[in-house]
């Protein structure tokens, strides 16, 4: 699959966006009086810190993905063509 420099920018934004966004809620959370009994976490904490991991983690490999993406996009664009094989390095070979 081959990413264009679009989509690999709007991948590296949804990482960005998810590594400002989550950690915040997480203060939230944190902070919330339902998410700990005493000294105690609650379950409500628990599966809200499942849930902020998991953002985070699919946050980063996105966030890679894109990352890979635009590094590949420029490097296609450098080369001369798809795949970074210019149309006359290609000219002149069979199909052997």
């Amino acid at each position: 699959m081959v990413l264009t420099r679009r989509w690999s920018v709007f991948l590296i934004a949804v990482a960005v966006w998810s590594w400002v966004i989550w950690p915040r809620f997480a203060k939230a959370i944190w902070d919330d009086p339902r998410a700990w009994d005493g000294a105690t976490p609650t379950g409500f904490l628990w599966v809200h810190a499942v849930l902020i991991a998991s953002a985070l983690a699919i946050g980063t490999t996105v966030g890679v993905l894109g990352v890979k993406g635009w590094r590949r996009a420029r490097g296609r664009a450098t080369a001369g063509g798809p795949g970074g094989v210019t149309s006359s390095s290609s000219a002149g070979r069979t199909g052997t």
